[in-house]
């Protein structure tokens, strides 16, 4: 494979998935899409974004993080407070929107600053503890507002964005979310969180800043989770700190781990999966029937949990893998194993290889059993 198609195969997933927001935007200005199907889109890249944020943490850094629906909460609130100061002058124009996700995204990075200074110093169930007291500690405070300033327990009412639009910006950013996490990955920068993940004495060892990666990691993971929570408020046009609770920093969890940890791929089909079955549960399970929602979301993860994970599975996991599967229908090019650098007639010799695979040594060894039974005799 090619130094270019090797860099390329990095980007598939965004390739993918901005050939899906191509095709979503030209059916929506064509034949038209349902609000509910706009309404879902928006709620699946809400999902991806916080998923892939969340995994850079997780996946990559190798700390558990379970305040992310806090950098989300931060995002939502102020993005959306200051949307509503703004729009009296700009509208409710994509200028608007864009500088909303920036001072959302900011705020939450400053909060990602605060809290992982001192809580990146923690490990394993001590970072968690932190890292979800803060989520519990802004959502409170957020709830007991006036109504003047968040909107306290009722909620913040933000600006009521075009929704034949705004999936088209939630598509734009998520591409952008994508390259900036795969770009960081594929740098000597990625190497080096991964290199802490793997063994922090190591990369201690080695030169590498440790504090200064984590710090990056986690910046960057706040950066995005605020800007979810501002896509999130112009999506909703209501704000209520309920919604960012433990649960929620529990499901987005869900969705890195069910993908597969340090796999962004995994993120976006987790994320994608676990956000469609809750609409779907939550439009067809109603009245008597809602509290059967939780329960056949959980029995579907476990059977989706154990199907990854379970010995006994193994033989027909690996029988029926998609990747082995397509691989078997991948035709190999001849002409790469000519053009190998390590093909037989590149191989600079002073024999010739032919030469060297057919010599014949038994005579050889006939030869020098006859002189060693001579020097015996004598």
């Amino acid at each position: 494979m090619s130094l270019k198609n090797k860099s390329l195969k990095y980007y598939y997933s965004t390739i993918i998935v901005a050939a899906f927001g191509l095709l979503s935007v030209i059916l929506s200005m064509t034949i038209g899409l349902e609000k509910s199907t706009i309404y879902l889109l928006e709620k699946i890249v809400i999902a991806v974004i916080l998923a892939v944020s969340l995994n850079l943490v997780v996946g990559f850094l190798g700390e558990l993080s379970l305040g992310h629906a806090g950098f989300m909460c931060v995002g939502a609130y102020l993005g959306g407070k200051f949307a509503v100061i703004i729009s009296s002058s700009l509208g409710n124009s994509a200028l608007t929107l864009i500088l909303s996700m920036l001072v959302g995204g900011t705020v939450a990075a400053l909060c990602g600053i605060l809290i992982g200074l001192p809580a990146l110093r923690l490990k394993g169930d001590y970072l968690a503890i932190v890292t979800l007291g803060f989520g519990e500690i802004v959502k409170s405070i957020f709830q007991n507002t006036s109504r003047e300033s968040f909107g306290g327990a009722l909620g913040l009412e933000t600006p009521r964005y075009n929704k034949d639009e705004l999936f088209i910006y939630a598509f734009a950013v998520l591409i952008i979310t994508l390259l900036v996490v795969q770009n960081l990955m594929n740098s000597k920068h990625g190497r080096a969180i991964t290199s802490i993940r793997d063994n922090e004495i190591a990369a201690r060892a080695t030169g590498i800043n440790v504090t200064k990666y984590k710090l990056m990691a986690f910046i960057i993971s706040s950066f995005f989770a605020g800007v979810a929570g501002v896509l999130y408020s112009f999506s909703n046009y209501n704000i209520q700190s309920s919604k960012f609770g433990y649960n929620y920093s529990i499901e987005i969890l869900v969705m890195v781990v069910l993908g597969g940890i340090g796999s962004i791929n995994g993120s976006i089909i987790a994320a994608t999966l676990i956000t469609f079955i809750n609409t779907e549960f939550a439009t067809i399970l109603t009245g008597n029937l809602a509290v059967l929602q939780n329960l056949l979301y959980a029995i579907i993860l476990i059977v989706i949990v154990i199907y990854g994970n379970s010995p006994a599975l193994s033989a027909f996991r690996e029988k029926y893998d998609i990747k082995k599967l397509f691989d078997k229908f991948k035709k190999r090019d001849p002409s790469i194993i000519k053009e190998d650098k390590a093909n037989w007639n590149n191989i600079p010799t002073k024999i010739p290889m032919d030469e060297l695979l057919s010599v014949d040594v038994s005579n050889n060894d006939q030869n020098l059993d006859s002189d060693e039974t001579d020097k015996g005799g004598k």
